[in-house]
């Protein structure tokens, strides 16, 4: 198991359910990566959920706020990207064609965070950290792996996303635009032709599974509706694309062993 002590500007620092039924969730996810939970009051009869792979952490979740219902906000995992500042990472944003949604705002003394959506509508946001510096740990079951931006706009999102954070991108099979921060790849760009045409765009969390197919069923078999795979994307690995009980999407990645 890796540990993560920081996580660099430009990379995907943490990932957080917004939920309709918090303990639903907690009841599904526990069991399927391997997570334990631990709540923290938040306010009057609502707690954030921490969860964690051998006491470090990996995710969170929150139930959906009345004021986010009315505005027909969906159950959905939420991307948070790194930066060094909040606030010079929102006025880029701004800048470069995207509409900074909340903030910046200070969350307490765990660090200062925006909520973003990049011109064509996908909602992401960043995190200047204080204390709390992100995910702590990687490459193990359970633990975020990769993104993926689903967007009927790859070249616009690409000039976007480079300006807003330096990323660089290089084109792989089938036009499949591969994201690099630094010296890392991080996730992806599927081309326009491959998404769904009636689905907003949005970023979807891939996290590690020691079995894909396994993991898959017990799933389905808990109340996920499996809307692709499991499939083999050859010489990668094995992924299968969920949603929750509550409709939260996410997906399963089985990456193929070091040969």
């Amino acid at each position: 198991m890796a540990q993560i002590d920081r996580h660099a500007p430009g990379s995907f620092c943490w990932i957080e359910l917004a939920t309709s039924d918090q303990n639903a969730a907690k009841q599904f996810y526990q069991p399927l990566f391997g997570w334990t939970a631990n709540d923290f009051p938040m306010g009057p009869g609502e707690f954030y959920t921490m969860f964690q792979i051998e006491g470090c952490d990996a995710a969170a979740a929150y139930t959906i706020n009345a004021q986010m219902r009315e505005q027909g906000v969906p159950p959905h995992w939420m991307l948070y990207i790194a930066a060094a500042s909040a606030d010079e990472t929102a006025g880029k944003a701004a800048k470069a064609g995207g509409k900074v949604v909340a903030g910046p705002f200070d969350v307490m003394d765990f660090g200062r965070m925006a909520v973003i959506q990049d011109p064509a509508g996908a909602t992401f946001s960043v995190w200047e950290p204080k204390s709390h510096k992100g995910t702590r740990v990687t490459g193990v079951p359970g633990t975020m792996c990769w993104a993926d931006l689903s967007t009927p706009d790859p070249a616009g999102a690409s000039a976007f996303y480079k300006d807003v954070f330096g990323w660089e991108f290089t084109t792989g099979q089938d036009d499949y635009l591969h994201i690099k921060n630094g010296e890392a790849f991080i996730g992806g760009i599927p081309p326009a032709a491959h998404r769904n045409p009636h689905a907003p765009p949005h970023w979807m969390t891939y996290f590690t599974v020691a079995d894909c197919d396994a993991s898959a069923a017990q799933a389905k078999s808990t109340g996920a509706n499996l809307y692709m795979g499991p499939m083999t994307i050859e010489k990668v690995g094995r992924m299968a694309v969920a949603a929750d009980p509550q409709g939260a999407v996410f997906a399963l990645f089985q990456p193929l062993p070091h040969q």
